[in-house]
């Protein structure tokens, strides 16, 4: 069976950046399940998982627009000190849940200052391209369930 709209797909991964630096791997774990078609893997992922089957081995690069988006300036904001009331220690890394004018935003700190905190609201991994090596392991037909909850159950997937 090939990967196609609605089927259930499972693969290992490693992303690197455009270094060879490894970002992400599921080495050493279950492979990634995911219900193809869904929106559960970047767009440029799932694109170059069309048609693939179990067993099929290859790399993708995926462009920042077909992944976690591009690089926005007006997101990197400077804040007061004072605003992080109750978080004693603030350092660069640290992420936390902020309100912007769309809703709950993620933030992480990138520069500690003068009593100010500057933080970025992109993907970490925005504005990046990322470099996969897939191993697909297994294809299957969603189940009518799967289907009508729009995600993996069992195995690699969701557990109600």
């Amino acid at each position: 069976m090939q990967i196609a709209p609605n089927a259930v797909a499972a693969f290992h991964y490693t992303l690197t950046d455009d270094h060879g630096q490894v970002i992400d791997s599921s080495a050493g774990r279950e492979p990634l399940t995911y219900l193809h078609g869904g929106g559960h893997i970047v767009p440029g992922l799932e694109r170059q998982m069309e048609g693939r089957a179990a067993g099929d081995k290859f790399t993708a690069d995926v462009s920042p627009e077909e992944g976690y988006g591009v690089h926005h300036a007006e997101l990197m904001q400077e804040v007061p000190r004072e605003a992080f009331q109750g978080v004693e220690d603030i350092q660069p890394g640290m992420q936390f849940q902020g309100r912007g004018p769309q809703g709950e935003i993620n933030v992480t700190v990138t520069k500690v200052e003068n009593g100010k905190v500057f933080i970025d609201g992109n993907h970490p991994l925005a504005g990046k391209t990322l470099h996969f090596a897939i191993e697909v392991t297994d294809v299957r037909a969603a189940s009518e369930e799967e289907l009508a909850h729009g995600h993996v159950h069992g195995a690699g997937g969701h557990h109600h």
